[in-house]
């Protein structure tokens, strides 16, 4: 037996021993047609490099010719429906090895879930990470650590309070640098398995540390190496978006990354902004022991959701402590002596001055990691926050580059990512069409008591004039709750009254993101909420709110004897 070792000749081949050919190829019907007249050639002697286009209906190949005939490459595209009818070029020139059937850019969610449908394809992979480790923001900066911090900080307040007139609270000893390096530890821990682990058994996939600048629209640029595909896919992910306030970078600021990293408490907190991040962010550090402020330029926390739920959750976060300012848009920070001064105006346009001996935290939202890839090089078309444009397919303008998770003009949470960088590739190469179906959505704010949503609220029902009525039960009339002593919040479903169809649901609920999901599903497969009033649920859990929510909508629940229908 004759071993051959392809590496070692593509390396050492003299440049005028090679030779380049390009066929037009008829037949081909998607991408994947493209992808395996590639495979085709993968075990061919000879065959130095190969690039098959199903947009441009070529087939671009370099070859050694003392090895390899053009005869030989014509018969092997020549099989079941492809031909190869007329040769496009022939020169002798170097051909790169740096080609690949799919370029990720990315390293996150989206990233990985693309990598290993790509890696079931078979597809030659290239996956570019740069900035943060492997795993994106979630594992390192995001999910993971805030909610093992959030977790954290409920055993401390729930030591410290206790409902039951019985049990007597009591604060428990805290050691902060610890609990940051249990988190670094499970992060750490996470962040191999599974990440660095799984990518080591891709076959098909090789990862690239480093930061990806297209050159053009087919051309990526790594270091001082360049790469080109047949398609690629970002997934680049996005970061805070830090405002435009003077003095902030001279005084200094955390946000969401070098917080959850630092391993002293700050014992004093003013965070920029209330969105979910915000919110987790000031629960968390405030029950740590932490003295935090919360200062918004909205009218309200939570923005985008109506009244009645965050008014209410507004109440329990101050009555906890911590404060919250709104209707004040910050202009200006400068450090004074120890002290940072904040100033801004009100909705008024009057001047405010606040004090703070602590540190800042900028959590205002996100930003698409769309800057410093070249994007203005590939004619890709972005929205005005800078995300891009992609159609239902994950398909941008460009129809060669796809793009998915939260550097796309798509639903920003990890969950979302995973299902749009698996659906992209597919996409791409199999000529199927697979689109996420966001209408159902859950979604949760990991406060407590948590916030937690599906489907539309009445605003958007009304936006969209489709029939609707809601309901609302307050814990108070749920047994699980009442035993529980800890009826915060509520329970709202909005429905169609015409088809008895539910549209949506919000919840404001001690661990009420457990409720969501069944919700969600009810929304997507057309369950009547007369079966959701009619269906047994076990009594004394917090699900069965949702049977009497239900139920609400025709009968006072609290004319009702327990677990009656």
């Amino acid at each position: 037996m004759i071993l051959k070792n392809h590496s070692h000749q593509k390396k050492n081949k003299p440049e005028n021993d090679m030779q380049e050919v390009t066929f037009e190829i008829t037949g081909m019907t998607c991408d994947h047609c493209a992808a395996s007249i590639e495979k085709r050639f993968a075990e061919v002697d000879g065959m130095i490099g190969k690039r098959v286009s199903y947009q441009e209906g070529q087939g671009h190949f370099t070859f050694d010719p003392s090895k390899l005939s053009k005869e030989t490459i014509i018969n092997t595209i020549n099989k079941g429906n492809y031909r190869a009818v007329g040769e496009v070029e022939s020169t002798n020139r170097s051909a790169s090895s740096n080609q690949y059937d799919l370029i990720i850019i990315g390293g996150g969610s989206a990233a990985f879930s693309a990598a290993i449908q790509a890696n079931e394809l078979k597809l030659n992979t290239l996956l570019i990470n740069g900035g943060l480790p492997l795993g994106g923001t979630c594992v390192n900066v995001g999910c993971v650590p805030s909610k093992h911090l959030i977790r954290a900080a409920e055993q401390v307040h729930r030591a410290a309070h206790s409902p039951f007139r019985g049990i007597a609270g009591a604060m428990p000893v805290l050691d902060y640098q610890t609990i940051i390096r249990q988190k670094k530890e499970l992060v750490s821990e996470l962040q191999q398995k599974k990440y660095g682990d799984i990518a080591k058994r891709l076959e098909f996939v090789k990862v690239l540390k480093g930061w990806a600048t297209f050159l053009d629209p087919k051309t990526v640029q790594v270091g001082e190496q360049n790469y080109t595909a047949i398609k690629f896919l970002i997934a680049t992910g996005a970061t805070t978006n830090i405002p435009d306030i003077e003095g902030l970078e001279e005084v200094g600021y955390l946000t969401n990354e070098s917080l959850f990293e630092q391993e002293v408490q700050p014992q004093s907190l003013t965070i920029f902004g209330a969105g979910y991040i915000a919110l987790e962010i000031a629960q968390a550090f405030h029950r740590l022991g932490s003295k935090v402020r919360i200062i918004h330029r909205s009218e309200r926390i939570l923005r985008s959701q109506m009244a009645d739920l965050t008014d209410e959750l507004t109440h329990y976060l101050q009555e906890e402590g911590i404060e919250i300012i709104t209707n004040v848009k910050v202009d200006k920070v400068e450090r004074s002596d120890s002290d940072i001064q904040i100033f801004g105006k009100d909705a008024d346009g009057k001047t405010v001055q606040f004090t703070e001996n602590g540190q800042l935290a900028v959590a205002t939202g996100i930003r698409p990691n769309t800057f410093q890839l070249g994007i203005e090089n590939t004619g890709l078309e972005l929205d005005k926050k800078g995300f891009i444009k992609v159609d239902i397919r994950q398909q941008t303008n460009v129809p060669h580059i796809y793009a998915a998770g939260d550097c796309a003009d798509t639903p920003a949470f990890v969950y979302t990512a995973a299902k749009e960088g698996k659906h992209a590739v597919s996409n791409a190469f199999t000529g199927q069409v697979m689109e996420a179906d966001y209408s159902s959505l859950s979604w949760v704010v990991f406060t407590d008591p948590q916030v937690a949503g599906a489907g539309m609220d009445e605003s958007e029902a009304e936006a969209k004039e489709i029939p609707f009525e809601t309901t609302s039960l307050p814990l108070s009339e749920v047994p699980r709750s009442q035993a529980a002593l800890d009826t915060r919040g509520f329970i709202k479903l909005i429905r169609n009254p015409e088809t008895d169809q539910l549209l949506g649901a919000r919840i404001l609920a001690p661990e009420g993101g457990e409720l969501v999901t069944a919700l969600s599903l009810a929304i997507k497969y057309k369950i009547p909420v007369s079966e959701l009033a009619d269906h047994l649920h076990p009594y004394l859990t917090l699900s069965e709110g949702i049977k009497l929510a239900a139920i609400t909508f025709e009968k006072d629940v609290a004319e009702l004897s327990c677990c009656a229908g």
